[in-house]
């Protein structure tokens, strides 16, 4: 079988890959590049790259939806926080002032330095108390 020679340009980074991949699948570079061409041309190829692409956007409006489901649900807690306090919070007379807000400082730094803690650990509250929720409905049904 006779093949046609190619004096081929391409990115130092891709050079280097493919070299590793020669080495690390004991192939020639030539059979590589033979192989991803022949899948290229192939008339599949381009369905086979559309499936894939279909397959990626779906995933990607998959996560999009559940994005915007929890945005919503996260501006419908804010806002639903926000007017409870509004009403139920008393204002603070004037000779309170100054012991108030230094106690929401305290308080916003506390809050801070939990949610830095509760992040690093990678978990979400929400599914803390989901879990928490059995255990303390159990002991709870336990007591006299």
């Amino acid at each position: 079988m006779s093949r046609a020679r190619l004096n081929l340009f391409i990115q130092p980074e891709h050079a280097k890959r493919l070299n590793e991949l020669a080495i690390t699948k004991g192939v020639s570079k030539s059979s590589i590049i033979a192989a991803a061409l022949a899948s290229w041309l192939s008339p599949d190829s381009g369905e086979q790259r559309e499936v894939a692409m279909a397959k990626r956007l779906d995933r990607l409006s998959r996560q999009f939806e559940r994005l915007e489901r929890d945005q919503h649900i996260l501006i419908e807690t804010v806002a639903l926080y926000v007017r409870y306090y509004l009403t139920v919070s008393t204002p603070v007379p004037e000779a309170h002032q100054d012991a108030a807000r230094a106690q929401g400082k305290l308080r916003f730094t506390q809050f801070v330095e939990q949610l830095g803690r509760h992040l690093q650990r990678g978990r979400s509250l929400v599914s803390d108390l989901h879990e928490a929720a059995p255990s303390e409905a159990q002991a709870a049904g336990d007591r006299p």
